[in-house]
């Protein structure tokens, strides 16, 4: 018989995860924690006041409500192993999967999953992690660990992340599923924005003058919808090389005296600098400085721009009704950070389906 899980959220972002488990219909959040104020601010403004608590996690003391979660979710930051830029394994950001490991002493739940970048799994963290299950604080879980393509599960983006499933010992381990979208059925970039118009006014560039205090911070917003479908004001370089790359293009199909001194030199790699979206394939991996056409493949498909904030969470799966609350760079930042709401909800119904059968 189908069960309702109680979650609990750790480093939740705005929500990404909590939007796909709750789609999934068998889930009921009982905590969750964020230190960004504006990403805990869309948090609540998405999902209730009283849920999220706006700090860090290693000030946080476990709830006697949050100690009551059957399953713990949560992807601790990443930017020690990234890899985008340097590397810096000595990250203290690194480090807060300990708190991670923390609560999960604290609360004890049946399952737990981990989301994180690809390199994860090869970080000394993650070795270190294994570690405990072997006699040490995680001596009560079995874990298992895979590389998945969110495109695989549903999500109009091609987003390789670590996935690791703990499981007490009491139960039958559970797997980590691995998705089954053949590719010629992943999910395009012209399936997710259908009905979008894709003309979006160069002088459209502002959100409204609003704002919302949940945690004791103003912050803008809340925004929705056609709210986030702006633009931003380009450089006459910028404007020129846009009109100057064809569908599904690059910063290669630029004639040299419209290529900046670096792209010169660097004659190849990093091909999807200043590069096209593809109508009839999946987006790239949405990041948090979407807006910027020199850091990847962001680039409408036809338009002379970059993809709007409304763009960007559509391909991370969020619906147009969800609340963004943030100055535009937090909401970018809050966008890219996310995981892909079919993803979450695939994962999700996954293990809320393997308890179903273990219980």
């Amino acid at each position: 018989m189908a069960q309702t899980f109680r979650v609990l959220d750790l480093f939740a972002g705005c929500g990404g995860i909590t939007v796909g488990l709750h789609g999934t219909g068998r889930y009921r959040t009982v905590g969750a924690v964020e230190i960004d104020v504006a990403a805990a601010t869309t948090y609540t403004e998405n999902f209730g006041k009283g849920i999220v608590h706006a700090g860090s996690i290693s000030d946080w003391a476990v709830t006697e409500v949050s100690a009551t979660a059957d399953v713990v979710v949560g992807g601790p930051p990443c930017q020690g192993f990234s890899n985008l830029g340097a590397k810096k394994l000595d990250d203290p950001r690194n480090q807060l999967w300990r708190e991670y490991v923390r609560v999960l002493t604290e609360v004890k739940p049946k399952a737990f999953v981990i989301e994180n970048v690809d390199r994860f799994l090869k970080s000394e963290e993650f070795r270190t992690l294994k570690g405990e299950v072997d006699g040490g604080l995680l001596q009560d879980y079995n874990l298992r660990e895979e590389l998945v393509n969110a495109a695989d599960f549903g999500a109009a983006q091609v987003r390789r992340r670590a996935i690791v499933i703990g499981t007490h010992r009491d139960l039958k381990p559970i797997d980590v599923p691995l998705g089954d979208v053949p590719r010629e059925h992943w999910k395009t970039v012209a399936e997710t924005l259908a009905g979008l118009n894709p003309h979006v006014p160069a002088d459209l560039q502002l959100l409204p003058r609003t704002t919302v205090n949940h945690h004791g911070v103003p912050v803008p917003g809340a925004f929705r919808g056609m709210t986030l479908h702006v633009t931003r004001k380009y450089e006459t370089i910028s404007q020129k090389r846009f009109r100057r790359i064809p569908p599904g293009g690059n910063r290669f199909d630029l004639p040299d005296d419209l290529k900046s001194p670096c792209w010169l030199k660097h004659t190849s790699g990093s091909g999807d600098v200043m590069g096209r979206l593809r109508w009839d394939r999946p987006s790239v991996t949405i990041r948090t400085e979407f807006f910027k056409p020199e850091k990847g493949r962001y680039l409408h498909p036809s338009e002379h721009r970059a993809i709007t904030h409304l763009e960007a969470a559509r391909l991370q799966g969020f619906p147009d009704s969800f609340s963004w609350c943030g100055s535009k760079v937090q909401i970018a930042r809050q966008i890219g950070n996310a995981v892909p709401v079919e993803l979450a909800h695939a994962i999700g119904k996954h293990v809320a389906d393997s308890l179903d059968e273990r219980l």
